[in-house]
């Protein structure tokens, strides 16, 4: 008589991505010939296909178990992600990266939508999951966030209050990269006029900071004043 048809029995999800495997185990220890040639109770399968084993007893005779048919889903394209500008940007601003994948999204920071707002130094990537399940990342994406430096000092030459012809230098704390209010770039400026007056530094980051204003009181003259002489100013 022909023996009872072996069963086989997977390890997991006979489905699964690109990578991974399932074993497939005969419920007989000895005496098999899978479809795959291999002899041994268990094989592993990593390629999609319908795998079946025969299973022979002591007296040559023989018969093959139903078939087990195996998925292996390809895993989808990587993710590109698009940014909304410079990912190098001062303390304050902030950048936008954005999915090429509408929807299956999970961000290295464990955000799930498609678009990502930035504020902060670090490596960013999102990883697509697709229907199977399936998963890749995109290529990582390195975003720095420069410290803003500290704002600039104004010395002045001497009082900020004069009167009219005189004059005050101010003076920045930085040697270059200075605008003033007045939009000269001088490291010094001379006023001659009453106003607020600040100065903007840009570093070499291209980042920024203001001065506290320094202001400047110019006192108009007062009138000349007139002389009377109490009689003739010629006498003897």
């Amino acid at each position: 008589a022909n023996p009872t048809a072996p069963t086989i029995t997977p390890s997991g999800a006979t489905s699964f991505c690109a990578g991974g495997s399932v074993d497939l185990v005969s419920s007989e220890i000895s005496g098999n010939s899978w479809s795959t040639s291999e002899t041994t109770q268990t094989i592993n399968v990593t390629t999609s296909g319908s795998y079946s084993v025969t299973y022979s007893d002591g007296n040559g005779c023989s018969v093959t178990s139903s078939p087990i048919s195996v998925t292996v889903n390809a895993a989808p394209a990587a993710p590109v992600v698009t940014v909304s500008g410079s990912t190098s940007f001062c303390s304050g601003g902030s950048v936008d990266l954005t999915s090429s994948q509408s929807s299956g999204n999970v961000w290295s920071t464990s955000e799930a939508t498609q678009t990502m707002n930035v504020t902060t130094s670090g490596s960013y990537s999102v990883t697509y999951t697709d229907g199977n399940g399936c998963s890749a990342v995109s290529a990582p994406i390195i975003v720095t966030v420069n410290a803003l430096p500290s704002a600039p000092t104004i010395t002045a030459s001497g009082s900020t209050t004069f009167c009219t012809g005189g004059s005050v230098d101010l003076t920045s704390s930085q040697a270059s990269g200075n605008v003033w209010s007045t939009s000269e770039t001088t490291q010094t400026i001379n006023v001659t006029t009453s106003g607020s007056y600040s100065i903007t530094y840009t570093d070499g980051n291209g980042c920024s900071a203001t001065s506290t204003p320094t202001v400047v009181t110019m006192n108009a003259n007062p009138t000349a004043p007139t002389i009377t002489p109490s009689g003739a100013t010629s006498f003897c």
